[in-house]
């Protein structure tokens, strides 16, 4: 569970909001207050699940019976229900959308980690595929926990996990040496010390001065290739984790796995993963009774 539940519930109604500022003007003029239904998640493609236990437990803390039909990392194919949703239809039809839209992204998100993963171990089983902090704001915790139901790794959840020292870091504070001593000296004995280098002499300054991780950032897979092999030559590739970034997608992740990285991270499984094919149908509709569940229902 990334969130409590009410967490969740509570950013699910703030994109309601965004979507019925007053209210919905065509489920009100249509639907009595006392109308309940029954409605299944579809998928119209196959794909990998993530997030449907905790999207059901937040549309619960809204008043809707939900049920997840897949756990996290569960293969589902086209046509197979995904959830089952109960309650008031007012309140189903105005989540309808926005409940699908989140969902088709975390599903998206899920599918092509698992692609990426699978791609890049086929060129070096024991690689990592990991995700980056390029997520959009309000849907991190879900989309990380997506990433990770597709098989990949996290990479740090928060600017307060680890320290990464980045490209504009190093220019205010003037090299690469000198950025990882002061990060090394001020970090707590439970934080890992990261730097992010563009060339193979500022890899081995940044190992020689004791990261713990370095990223090789738009390097080619070539030059990942070499930097691996300068590390080698000075005895420091054991000392440290690889990590090569920037650019990766399908088209290339096999050849930076192959190329003798321990870690491959890529935004596309966070910010281009192409979003799932949903549908939502009402398939039970009755009135007149406060209980949630349908008749005949089990």
């Amino acid at each position: 569970m990334p969130a409590h539940p009410l967490s969740t519930a509570l950013k699910i109604l703030s994109w309601v909001e965004e979507d019925a500022p007053f209210w919905d003007l065509t489920t009100e003029a249509l639907i009595p207050k006392d109308v309940w239904v029954e409605a299944r998640v579809i998928a119209r493609e196959g794909g990998v699940a993530a997030c449907l236990d905790d999207l059901a437990e937040a549309l619960k803390a809204l008043g809707l019976e939900a049920e997840a039909r897949f756990r996290d990392g569960e293969v589902f194919g086209a046509g197979e229900t995904l959830m089952v949703v109960r309650g008031p239809a007012r309140l189903a039809l105005l989540i309808e959308r926005t409940l699908l839209n989140v969902m088709s992204h975390l599903l998206g998100v899920a599918r092509a980690t698992r692609e990426l993963v699978e791609a890049a171990r086929r060129a070096s089983p024991r690689v990592r595929v990991a995700a980056t902090r390029k997520v959009m704001p309000g849907l991190r915790a879900l989309v990380k926990k997506a990433v990770r139901a597709g098989g990949g790794d996290t990479h740090r959840l928060s600017l307060s996990d680890a320290i990464l020292i980045k490209d504009n870091h190093i220019a205010v504070v003037g090299g690469v040496a000198e950025a990882v001593r002061a990060a090394r000296e001020a970090a707590s004995f439970t934080h890992k010390v990261e730097v992010e280098v563009e060339s193979v002499e500022d890899a081995l300054k940044a190992a020689e001065a004791g990261a713990d991780i370095v990223m090789l950032d738009n390097m080619s897979p070539e030059e990942v290739r070499k930097a691996v092999e300068a590390l080698e030559k000075a005895g420091l590739r054991d000392s440290v984790i690889l990590e090569a970034s920037g650019g990766i997608g399908p088209h290339n992740v096999g050849e930076y796995a192959a190329a003798g990285v321990d870690v491959v991270s890529t935004s596309y499984i966070t910010m281009k993963a192409p979003p799932l094919d949903l549908s939502m149908e009402v398939v039970k509709v009755w009135r007149g009774t406060p209980t949630l569940k349908a008749p005949g229902s089990a």
